[in-house]
Parts: C-alpha cells; sequence; structure tokens
C-alpha cells in the first residue's frame, strides 16, 4: 500500500474525508460486498467534492452527467486515491474552497 512514502492512515484519511467512512465502517461495507450504489448512498460526500476536477482514466469528472452519479463518485474518489498515489501534498487532496 505504500508508495511515495505514503501511509495506509493518509489512504483511509483520503476515503473518510470523501465518503464520512472511518476505517471500521469501510471495512465493514467491503465486508458486506456492497454495490458502488449502495457504498456511494450511504457515505455523506464531502461538500467539497465538487472541487475534484480533471481527467481520470480518459473521463473528464466534471464533463459526466449527473444522471451517473454513481460513476461520477467512483471517478472522484478514484481521482483522490491517484494523487495520493503520485506523492501529492495532503492539502491539495482534501480540498478546500479558495478565498
Amino acid at each position: 500500500m505504500e508508495k511515495h512514502g505514503r501511509t495506509k492512515k493518509e489512504f483511509y484519511g483520503v476515503i473518510e474525508w470523501f465518503t464520512g467512512f472511518e476505517e471500521d465502517k469501510l471495512q465493514t461495507l467491503i465486508n458486506e460486498k456492497v454495490t458502488f450504489r449502495t457504498f456511494f448512498e450511504k457515505a455523506k460526500i464531502h461538500p467539497n467534492a465538487h472541487l475534484i476536477k480533471r481527467v481520470v482514466c480518459g473521463y473528464r469528472i466534471e464533463e459526466i452527467e449527473n444522471e451517473f452519479e454513481v460513476y461520477k463518485k467512483y471517478r472522484q474518489m478514484q481521482k483522490l486515491i491517484d494523487e495520493l498515489a503520485k506523492g501529492c501534498k495532503m492539502e491539495k487532496i482534501l480540498r478546500s474552497e479558495k478565498k
């Protein structure tokens, strides 16, 4: 799991920031093998999630239609994990609105 000096704690921190799920709850959902739809329905998506933009796996996140909400949330989460793996600063990953 560790890459670019990143830790599991940082990984779980990013997931918790985005979904509101602490490590134990996340593991429970994984063990229950919930679908992405159920996962994101139970999540409390961070209010600044709309700031997650740009391209991940060839898809521009901000251009994904609202009717594909589950897919969009999945790509947003994937973008956060990609940034963590690439060694981005936590302040950038855990977006805050610019004043």
